[in-house]
């Protein structure tokens, strides 16, 4: 589970198996029990939730809006695209 990184209490990662075959690029975040999904790909859409409370996913949204080619490097490094 390579952590990209964290902010505010909430962790950035991906899944080291991402599925066969592999899914559109996208990060998992997680903090306090809750976990979200977010493609990055074609934009940055929510994917699944798991707990976060709407106010909680609007700012990983933004974070991850505004993070998003960071994002998108640290997944091809990781997998090799």
């Amino acid at each position: 589970m390579p952590i990209i990184f964290r902010h505010g209490g909430y962790i950035f990662f991906f899944y080291s198996n991402e599925g066969r075959p592999r899914e559109p690029r996208h990060v998992h975040v997680r903090s306090s029990g809750s976990e979200a999904k977010v493609w990055l790909e074609p934009h940055v859409a929510l994917a699944d939730n798991h707990g976060f409370h709407s106010k909680h996913l609007k700012l990983i949204m933004a974070h991850v809006e505004l993070n998003r080619a960071v994002l998108m490097d640290a997944w091809d490094e990781h997998f090799g695209n």
